[in-house]
């Protein structure tokens, strides 16, 4: 074989590897336009409608990432790959890439159970692996929460179904627990009829149940008092902040005492 031949043949490869090149890229970026419509449409179709977000939300990034496996398949193949090799070569690799992802596999597989099972839903306030947020997000993997204060929290999928989970927009209403602290000597029923007055005069107070308070517990320096009040669960943090100050207003210009830590010593004469 000459040079001309060589460089024929050479040229003869290049052109053809070029066309098929040409046609995956094409075909790369039409599919994923292609996968973008389908997650959008997913969003918002008729089963979105009729579901809550966080199915919508789970079964999209599931889809997504299956096109995308599949449009990977496709562009093999048209680059002259033969995809038979390429599955079994995928294929022999499992078990490997299984053992080496342990952690990302389980996080699945905690995707798939929270789709299922619906602990919670997009939007939900809740308390994961002992974090606090509201649920923006709930993908393949991971599980977003946005705190109170407006820090982004990922929390591994596997890790929220292995812990436990609060959930605090599952109920309408809530309770409101508070304790206050007051000196011996202090009048029982005068701070049990302020505790429920001031409870009653809160507007975002329920009546039913009724506000709870007694003496609960005789601690080293103090009188424990607690005070139950039922809520509608977004007042929740109002009512608390709310009751703590008037609460305080009130034994201040009761004189009530509030007392700190105190130790009693006895000293004994020895001659």
């Amino acid at each position: 074989m000459d040079w001309n031949q060589i460089m024929d043949t050479v040229l003869a490869w290049a052109m053809d590897f070029g066309k098929k090149l040409l046609i995956s890229i094409i075909v790369l970026i039409v599919g994923r336009l292609i996968i973008k419509w389908v997650a959008k449409l997913l969003t918002k179709s008729k089963f979105a409608e009729k579901n809550d977000k966080t199915v919508t939300t789970v079964l999209s990034h599931f889809v997504t990432a299956a096109l995308y496996v599949l449009l990977v398949v496709i562009i093999i193949g048209i680059l002259g790959i033969p995809t038979a090799s390429v599955i079994t070569v995928i294929a022999s690799a499992g078990v490997a890439i299984g053992l080496a992802l342990q952690g990302a596999l389980s996080n699945i597989a905690g995707g798939i159970m929270i789709l299922v099972l619906r602990p919670f839903r997009v939007g939900d306030f809740v308390e994961l692996a002992g974090k606090s947020g509201t649920v923006t997000d709930v993908g393949i993997f991971y599980t977003t929460l946005t705190t109170p204060d407006n820090k982004v929290i990922t929390i591994p999928n596997g890790t929220v179904m292995s812990s436990e989970i609060v959930n605090y927009s599952v109920k309408d209403t809530r309770r409101v627990d508070l304790v206050f602290n007051v000196a011996y000597g202090t009048d029982v029923d005068k701070v049990r009829s302020i505790l429920l007055e001031e409870a009653g005069k809160h507007s975002l107070t329920l009546d039913d149940p009724a506000p709870f308070a007694r003496l609960t517990k005789q601690s080293e320096s103090s009188l424990d008092f607690t005070l139950r009040v039922w809520v509608n669960a977004g007042d929740y943090w109002t009512v608390n902040f709310d009751l703590l100050e008037t609460i305080n207003n009130r034994f201040e210009k009761e004189g009530i005492e509030i007392p700190f830590n105190q130790l009693d010593v006895h000293v004994i004469n020895q001659k």
